[in-house]
């Protein structure tokens, strides 16, 4: 399967979008997330949360780099953001093999770090409340999850 491309034209597309791909996922799948500043990625994070039984309010870790919660499956929320230029092993083995599903925002910039098979998923700006949401499946799995979003 090669990239799929959903455009988006509202807020609650975005969170029935989130929702959907919550459903299909499950430990250690890793989503990695990029787009520009503003562009909508912890806004999709929050609904991808939420859509994974969790309660808590989730918001950017760009402070903390990892901030992990608990729902139907323990979930990890990196910004990787501060750690441009850096040689820094934050246990990234732990992390993306262990028992949680993770998403890590501005994920380029620990790319050698990442897990050979992942799902990539790129948010533009089109419009003030429209986006286009690309997926990137890198891997078997990925391109099932990937398929059946389309379903």
């Amino acid at each position: 399967m090669t990239t799929i491309e959903i455009d988006i034209h509202s807020l609650e597309e975005t969170q029935q979008l989130a929702h959907k791909l919550a459903t299909l996922l499950t430990p250690p799948d890793v989503l990695t997330l990029e787009g520009d500043l503003g562009a909508g990625k912890t806004t999709f994070t929050q609904a991808l949360a939420k859509g994974l039984g969790i309660t808590r309010t989730v918001n950017s870790p760009t402070f903390t780099i990892i901030k992990q919660y608990e729902g139907t499956f323990p979930f990890n929320h990196l910004d990787v953001y501060r750690l441009a230029d850096s040689d820094e092993d934050l246990g990234w083995d732990e992390l993306f093999y262990g028992d949680a599903i993770s998403v890590i925002e501005w994920a380029h910039l620990i790319e050698e770090d990442l897990p050979k098979e992942r799902l990539e998923i790129r948010i533009l700006h089109t419009g003030d409340t429209s986006r286009k949401i690309v997926f990137n499946p890198i891997g078997e799995r990925y391109e099932k999850i990937c398929e059946a979003i389309l379903v």
